[in-house]
């Protein structure tokens, strides 16, 4: 069980058996990333979405990825349908960033909360010229790292 365990949203409660250490869009969340200096990953999606779901079972349920997930960032999960708000602001930055967006919206965000990187679905393995979820983390955690 992670944090969104006491969360009411139908969506977190659906992750709050993720071996990832979600937090709900909370100031508490914010405040470890400052105080530990690591990047955030916000991971926003709604309770019936597909892709969302997919995502779900193939990363964030894989004990592997979690435990990478965990070590270097601070993982947010949010509600779009609870927090309209938070998705309307990174979906502009994803759009911005990429000229797409979609669902399940992965940003990654500085410690200050300023995006810097945004997708949607990222499968477990290469896949369309995409990388799998693993490698995209460990891209990012390295650039992140080398600064």
């Amino acid at each position: 069980m992670n944090r969104l365990q006491h969360e009411t949203s139908p969506y977190l409660l659906q992750h709050a058996h993720n071996p990832v250490d979600w937090y709900a869009w909370k100031p508490e969340a914010l405040e470890r990333a400052r105080a530990e200096q690591k990047p955030i990953l916000v991971s926003i999606g709604y309770s019936t979405c597909h892709w969302c779901h997919v995502m779900e079972r193939e990363s964030f349920e894989n004990e592997d990825i979690a435990a990478f997930m965990n070590e270097h960032f601070i993982n947010i999960k949010v509600d779009r349908e609870e927090r309209p708000d938070v998705d309307a602001i990174y979906m502009d930055a994803c759009q911005l960033l990429t000229g797409g967006g979609g669902w399940p919206l992965n940003c990654f965000l500085t410690p200050a909360g300023k995006p810097f990187y945004a997708g949607t679905y990222f499968p477990p393995r290469p896949a369309h010229g995409r990388p799998s979820w693993l490698q995209l983390l460990q891209h990012i955690s390295n650039i992140w790292e080398s600064k």
